[in-house]
């Protein structure tokens, strides 16, 4: 378990410290599925889903799909679910759909409709795996 977290804690501080290496603008929408490596920023609408390592969705940006990545970080809104092994929800965002992390982070005044799922478990597939609370905050 703690070589798990080990782990983890290496990969997100790698992916924290690169550049934003693509960025969807504001003025930008994109359908259909998204898939890269690194860090992504997303200022526009991504209607689709989306996997990868490190997303940052701004308080511009809008996803309506299904995402799987290392870690996202939310200002904005998401409609969909999330498969991450760290999730930060910000105080500008909005999420309504399935969320499964292993860490998540909700600052006040975040708006969270959604079931929601931590566990030690990494790895894809943890949406189906365990149960779920449900809550709106």
């Amino acid at each position: 378990m703690f070589k798990i977290k080990k782990n983890l804690i290496k990969r997100v501080r790698h992916c924290a410290n690169d550049t934003i290496s693509s960025i969807v603008d504001q003025n930008m929408t994109i359908t259909g599925e998204l898939n890269f490596k690194g860090k992504t920023r997303i200022d526009g609408t991504v209607n689709g889903n989306i996997n990868g390592d490190y997303l940052i969705l701004s308080r511009s940006g809008r996803i309506n799909g299904d995402i799987k990545v290392v870690t996202f970080v939310c200002h904005g809104t998401l409609e969909g679910s999330i498969d991450a092994d760290l999730v930060k929800v910000r105080k500008s965002s909005s999420i309504s759909g399935k969320v499964a992390a292993t860490n998540l982070v909700i600052e006040p005044g975040a708006v969270l409709d959604s079931e929601v799922q931590t566990s030690s478990e990494t790895g894809p597939d943890r949406l189906n795996s365990a149960p779920y609370a449900q809550g709106r905050g």
